[in-house]
């Protein structure tokens, strides 16, 4: 061979095979075969019943492993990774709705589902109603002829409202439109999506199973028979996830329960305490006793995560002073980390507007409590 041939074909092929914990990270764009037999092989496997060529796209060992992961995860049939929980929410109702059909979307959904409803399903000829997240078996009433999704999220963004979740979904199975739901904030490790009637589960996997706030990911699993079209949206649509990041999430899931555990205590022992302040009209977490959703959380759920919200007693400017005032719980959109993190909720309502005071999210980190509550505390005695 010339130099320039041996520069291109020459280090390619692994002399040893790696035997690593963890899978290691292949950035490729081109996937290559010993024969045409394996490449038929293999073809199988990624078409979803069609003539899909294996790009790195798709047949890639981290790609392959973080979705059966997630398919674990939520106990779903399989599942396709998305490159932002924003991506998954996209493709669940892209591989679920056409021109013409009908969504029922919940009224406390995560902001940007609405506007992707609102914005880019509405320019598709696809229509959106909202509904009271608390409407239970009377969605029947807001179903028509042409209502192909029931759109689920509990607990609801900043709300934190639980749903009847098995009592919607029997509704909507029985007049034939897919159940989507977004389990972003129990994972399937606090709530089994698919046992209670789901067909496409949202993971937004920048959260708990990343968990360390430097990936953007999610994942969308389903059952059986919603798989081949889910898989064949996302091919259509190209998506695509950074080797580097399926890594940092792989990683991730190994320490996620036990992270779970401990977002579930602190949250909780942050909320106990937030709900003795006297300037704290309303801490919303279901899995307290006081919350309007705890006797749903208590039937459906076998966990918490570590984010909620409190309504303030207080101006918007003394609210500002607040969350100004905190020193450990960092100003930022998104959670699931192991930073604590502080928000005012800017909520999108058109069924039921919040007419409460002043709301304000919190994701309880893995600090210690001790110093998260002198934190609280320190801030709220700003507004006295």
């Amino acid at each position: 061979m010339k130099a320039k041939t041996k520069f291109i074909q020459g280090g390619r092929k692994a002399k040893n095979e790696a035997r690593t914990i963890n899978l290691p990270v292949i950035r490729a764009s081109t996937v290559v075969f010993k024969n045409l037999a394996e490449l038929e092989e293999i073809q199988k496997r990624f078409d979803a019943g069609e003539a899909v060529p294996t790009y790195g796209i798709a047949n890639m060992p981290l790609r392959v492993a973080f979705e059966e992961m997630m398919a674990e995860l939520e106990g779903g049939y399989r599942a396709v990774a998305a490159p932002s929980g924003l991506a998954a929410v996209a493709l669940a109702l892209m591989a679920t709705v056409k021109a013409g059909d009908h969504v029922l979307m919940l009224d406390s959904a995560y902001g940007p589902a609405r506007r992707f409803c609102d914005r880019t399903l509405k320019r598709f000829g696809v229509e959106t109603t909202y509904y009271d997240p608390l409407i239970g078996e009377g969605i029947a009433a807001l179903m028509k002829p042409n209502t192909t999704v029931v759109y689920l999220e509990s607990p609801g963004s900043h709300t934190f409202e639980v749903q009847d979740f098995p009592a919607i979904a029997r509704v909507a199975r029985e007049r034939g439109a897919a159940v989507i739901h977004d389990n972003t904030w129990a994972t399937g490790r606090f709530f089994p999506s698919f046992e209670h009637g789901a067909d496409l589960v949202i993971q937004a996997a920048t959260k708990y199973p990343a968990g360390h706030s430097d990936v953007l990911i999610g994942a969308v699993v389903a059952n059986e028979k919603w798989c081949p079209r889910l898989r064949q949206t996302a091919y259509d649509m190209g998506q695509h996830v950074s080797p580097d990041d399926l890594f940092l999430t792989l990683r991730g899931m190994r320490t996620m329960d036990v992270r779970l555990k401990q977002h579930e205590a602190s949250g909780l022992e942050v909320a106990r305490h937030l709900e003795k302040h006297k300037r704290v009209k309303r801490v919303l977490h279901p899995a307290l006793p006081s919350d309007a959703g705890h006797a749903l959380w208590k039937r459906d759920f076998r966990g918490a995560a570590g984010l909620f919200a409190i309504e303030l007693d207080a101006s918007p400017k003394e609210m500002a002073a607040f969350v100004d005032g905190l020193e450990l719980f960092a100003l930022g959109y998104s959670w699931g980390g192991y930073e604590s993190l502080v928000v005012p909720a800017h909520m999108m309502r058109s069924v039921k507007p919040w007419k409460g005071g002043p709301l304000v999210r919190l994701q309880i980190g893995l600090e210690d409590t001790a110093d998260l509550i002198a934190d609280l505390e320190q801030s709220l005695g700003r507004l006295r």
